[in-house]
């Protein structure tokens, strides 16, 4: 029985039309058709990820995601993708039910007409002024994901965005991600007012997660700690900062900036092509881990949560875990409450 964090879950769930309004997060070269898919089956809500993927490749993982399953999905787009525009205009052509807006913040052009095709906006809010900025231009839904997670991140952690947005905004559903990787986390999110949470470093540790073994191996020894962040080196090359196991990938990435910014000071190269250079290098460094296994020289994108899990299970068993573990913690804190 887990009906109390059931009724927790009840809002999220109706909002993105899963069983559960548990988020599998879009993760280039992770997020494919066959991970989504059995997301969906499992109850749970997974996201495309459309990455920089030309978009009749992206079209066609979509049509093979919907062939693989009847479960609702979403798709994610990344707006400083060079092919974000041309992606854009298929997804809503394509009448996804969710778009999510990621990278960085979309204008309210292309939030109206995501909604205008049919579908569901969510966009992610790394401070209180954009996730107001965000919801006045429309957004549906808001995830606040803070810097304890995996991949591109904000500049703050979850547990200071709870106490800046969603203890204080109540006209959208508040979705949570960054750190989360145990059913007891999940039930304490519900029980503080999230419409439910996206995880993602998690679900790499799936069986139906098709990344490389040695990718997984990685995961499974990786300490919290041994996830970093990328730093910024300079303010004229503003790079969002990517958090990964560390490895000779992150020291050729800092190599990557400073031969960008002597190049930007010879009038080389624009800041936004330097900024395209940079998404390229990250697209394919994580490609070199994920799909080749070179687990030196490519991008291993975990967040901190890695250090929670050391085992690999389906997503069925991952997500009942889940349920029963988040169940068992409402009702400790239940005995407690009514304990005199």
């Amino acid at each position: 029985m887990t009906r109390h964090i059931e009724s927790f879950m009840k809002p999220g769930a109706d909002f993105l039309g899963s069983r559960y309004p548990i988020i599998c997060g879009a993760m280039s070269w992770v997020s494919d058709a066959k991970l989504v898919a059995a997301m969906g089956d499992a109850g749970g809500f997974g996201l495309l990820a459309g990455a920089n993927a030309p978009p009749e490749v992206f079209r066609d993982e979509i049509l093979k995601t919907r062939e693989l399953t009847q479960a609702p999905f979403g798709v994610n787009l990344i707006t400083v993708s060079p092919n974000y525009a041309s992606q854009l205009d298929m997804v809503c052509e394509m009448d996804c039910s969710t778009i999510v807006f990621a990278g960085s913040f979309p204008k309210e052009k292309e939030i109206k007409r995501a909604k205008e095709s049919g579908a569901k906006v969510i966009c992610f809010a790394p401070t209180e002024a954009l996730a107001h900025k965000l919801i006045a231009m429309g957004s549906d839904a808001l995830i606040l994901e803070g810097s304890e997670a995996g991949g591109h991140i904000g500049p703050v952690a979850l547990t200071v965005l709870l106490q800046q947005i969603l203890f204080r905004v109540d006209t959208v559903p508040i979705f949570t991600a960054g750190g989360i990787a145990t059913g007891e986390m999940i039930a304490h999110m519900f029980m503080m007012g999230a419409a439910g949470v996206q995880l993602g470093t998690r679900f790499v540790m799936s069986r139906e997660c098709t990344a490389h073994y040695k990718f997984k191996e990685e995961f499974r020894k990786a300490r919290a700690r041994d996830a970093v962040a990328t730093p910024q080196f300079d303010h004229r090359l503003p790079v969002i900062p990517v958090r990964a196991l560390k490895n000779a990938g992150t020291a050729e990435f800092s190599k990557l900036q400073l031969s960008l910014m002597s190049r930007l000071e010879r009038n080389e190269i624009s800041r936004e092509d330097a900024q395209y250079e940079v998404e390229h290098y990250w697209l394919g460094a994580l490609r070199r881990a994920v799909v080749d296994g070179d687990v030196d020289h490519g991008s291993l994108m975990a967040g901190q949560s890695v250090g929670l899990m050391d085992d690999i299970k389906s997503l069925k068993e991952i997500i009942e875990e889940f349920l029963t573990d988040a169940e068992a913690t409402i009702l400790k804190l239940k005995q407690r409450i009514c304990t005199p």
